[in-house]
């Protein structure tokens, strides 16, 4: 676990890998409350039996979904401990290149892409790369803004 407690240690950290999280299983409840919290009940998602002899072999994770579980896989791999605030001000480049199928693993690859100075305090860019177990392509790849406030 990768702990920033100064801006200063942020700015030198810039470009970093900063590591790798647990593995999560992808179970059918998670995604069945996912749509229901989102009204996304497609049945690739949601329908097990029809989702059988769909062009997955079976449900997959809604891609939000995926993407939903980028704090929770990056607060594995560092956090922010700085004195001031610290904002979500956004997302880059996201892409779901792979879909999750339920039963499946995955975990994020964690960097620091960028840091940039900001009138008052800094604007932290992590890539999140989310791995699926067995699988050569990512589920998801994308990038967070933090803003990071003295």
């Amino acid at each position: 676990m990768r702990v920033f407690k100064t801006l200063e240690e942020v700015s030198a950290a810039a470009g970093e890998e900063l590591g790798t999280s647990e593995w999560l299983t992808i179970d059918q409840d998670r995604v069945n409350v996912f749509a229901d919290a989102t009204g996304d009940h497609q049945w690739i998602h949601v329908d097990v039996d029809r989702a059988k002899d769909g062009p997955f072999g079976g449900t997959i994770a809604h891609g939000y979904l995926t993407l939903s579980l980028v704090p929770y896989l990056g607060s594995q791999v560092l956090t922010f401990e700085t004195p001031g605030a610290k904002l979500n001000y956004g997302t880059n480049k996201v892409r779901f290149p792979n879909p999750v199928l339920v039963g499946k693993r995955i975990r994020a690859h964690v960097a620091l892409a960028d840091v940039a100075e900001l009138p008052k305090g800094k604007q932290a860019t992590i890539r999140y790369t989310i791995e699926i177990e067995g699988e050569t392509k990512p589920a998801c790849v994308a990038e967070t803004v933090v803003l990071l406030l003295p």
